[in-house]
């Protein structure tokens, strides 16, 4: 199992990839790489060597709310796909955000095998509005003594404007 030897300290430089580009991605079950495409590698700034076998989850900037995660995770877990702006960590502490477009994988005879992530350069207007909501997830759930209140916390907190908006958040995604 590969782990980070220490954890990555983000710079606060943004860095970006081209409209033209896909970010490729695919795990086993438990969220670790089996593959990497020349994108991913070279906007993330891993080697194949450091991301192969690793948790996806090396490249989670720390201001990504967990409860975006937590429903990432529980959709995909129930075989159905997501889309979600994810902002990133590089292994020099840069940030890249990214609209995510995650499904399950199969295999031949139908068994669930791991995940497939495409992610595109997101629309400046939309972050635009993802950015605060974010920074307002990740507030709540600091707030909270306890982590998992918290996640809860931020959790109820995106259904309650989802659900005053009339929609889901996949819906949200695509209204931006």
């Amino acid at each position: 199992m590969k782990t980070a030897s220490k954890p990555i300290v983000p710079s606060g430089t943004e860095r970006s990839f081209d409209e033209t580009e896909l970010i490729v991605s695919k795990t086993d079950l438990r969220g670790r790489i089996t593959y990497a495409n020349e994108a991913f590698l070279r906007v993330s700034g891993f080697l194949p060597d450091e991301l192969l076998g690793a948790p996806h989850n090396l490249i989670r900037h720390p201001e990504m709310p967990r409860c975006i995660f937590r429903m990432l995770w529980d959709t995909i877990r129930d075989k159905q796909e997501i889309f979600a702006y994810i902002v990133n960590l590089a292994k020099n502490g840069d940030h890249y955000w990214v609209l995510a477009h995650v499904t399950p994988s199969f295999d031949r005879s139908g068994a669930h095998i791991g995940y497939h992530s495409n992610r595109r350069k997101p629309d400046a207007a939309a972050l635009a509005a993802v950015i605060p909501l974010y920074k307002s997830l990740l507030a709540t759930e600091r707030r909270a003594v306890d982590p998992r209140q918290g996640l809860a916390d931020a959790g109820n907190q995106l259904s309650a404007m989802l659900r005053d908006m009339g929609m889901g958040y996949d819906e949200f995604v695509f209204s931006l």
